[in-house]
């Protein structure tokens, strides 16, 4: 199936593999690549030197195109970027809008620039600083989310910008990626769907209270790091609420140390972060510490298995996802579902035609 997406990034399908933090790894990336769509790799949690090294690792396991999603107001960032130069990475997504100078100096070595937004605004702000296309995501959608769902959001970001939309938020099989289609978007992106295949190194234990999920079992909290925040209500998410904010913060503080140590930067650098998190959004400075609770709370659950000591970030698909397919027999399945309901949606319209006279 062809679309403005597989045209502008090289890949067989319209599917977007998001950059999830301690899960979109090299395994998940080519095995997703692999599969014939755009797998994207999370850096954010990773090491300079890391990033290098997963990269290759990457282009090791697949000759297929794939991307590295970069955090553009990190204070190692163009550390990162000379990395996707200096490997020929196809793609940089980004889930906060990067510069024009960033974006200028991506697309001269030649990578396709994908910012995530989350508001019409932001589309029109991106795609005037020359991105190559957006990654559109409604409040369905896992991780720090919004709260305008996206068969409302789609359609306001379609009409306002002439680069390739994809859709995020809500999606999972065909049927969602005809009716992104049907909405002007060139493709869809997925996380938690990608994040529940067997090649997703999340632990089986992890992947286990996914597919036990409820839609309702999906919660959107800010007791995490001070921002709304999807995820599988557990708990501990419940305790976090329910906590007062002195407890908040030790943790805060507890985690913020452990994340320090495992990404190499220092207090000075991870103040800087919290300063650019804080810049544009109306968050005390007890919240941007709150901050450094997500990625140790996230790795203690999608790396150590700990979902009693961690938080699983999650889409509210989460609720309707009822098995562990490879990322191969996913994509066939949903191109394959895809096919049968534009062939269904064909027959419906020619019944309907008025039979010549």
């Amino acid at each position: 199936m062809e679309t403005a997406l597989t045209r502008l990034v090289g890949v067989r399908h319209p599917i977007v593999q998001t950059g999830m933090g301690w899960v979109a790894g090299p395994r998940l990336v080519s095995a997703a690549a692999d599969a014939g769509a755009l797998g994207i790799l999370a850096s954010a949690t990773m090491t300079v030197d890391q990033l290098r090294a997963a990269v290759r690792e990457v282009r090791s396991r697949t000759a297929a195109p794939f991307g590295v999603n970069l955090r553009a107001d990190a204070a190692d960032a163009g550390d990162r970027v000379r990395i996707v130069l200096d490997e020929g990475v196809r793609v940089a997504s980004f889930a906060l809008a990067p510069s024009p100078e960033l974006i200028a100096e991506l697309k001269e070595g030649g990578v396709v620039v994908i910012p995530s937004i989350g508001a019409r605004r932001h589309a029109e702000k991106v795609a005037a600083w020359g991105a190559d296309a957006v990654i559109v995501q409604g409040g369905e959608g896992g991780g720090h989310t919004g709260d305008v769902a996206t068969t409302v959001l789609l359609p306001q970001v379609v009409d306002a910008v002439d680069i390739p939309v994809v859709a995020a938020g809500g999606f999972f099989d065909g049927r969602g990626l005809v009716a992104a289609l049907a909405y002007g978007a060139a493709g869809v992106a997925m996380g938690t769907r990608f994040l529940l295949t067997s090649d997703s190194p999340v632990p089986d234990a992890v992947k286990a209270r996914y597919l036990a999920a409820t839609v309702r079992d999906v919660t959107v909290t800010r007791a995490v790091d001070g921002l709304p925040h999807r995820m599988l209500r557990t708990a501990l998410v419940d305790a976090l609420e329910d906590a007062g904010r002195a407890r908040a913060l030790v943790r805060a503080v507890r985690h913020a140390a452990g994340f320090r140590r495992l990404s190499g930067l220092t207090w000075r650098e991870m103040v800087r972060d919290g300063l650019a998190l804080r810049h544009g959004k109306d968050l005390a400075w007890s919240q941007v510490l709150l901050a450094a609770n997500t990625p140790m709370m996230l790795r203690s659950a999608m790396v150590e298995g700990r979902t009693d000591a961690g938080v699983m970030a999650a889409g509210q698909v989460a609720g309707v996802i009822d098995d562990l397919p490879s990322c191969a027999e996913l994509v066939a399945r949903i191109m394959r579902e895809a096919e049968e309901t534009l062939a269904s949606l064909d027959r419906l319209g020619a019944a309907r035609r008025p039979s010549p006279s």
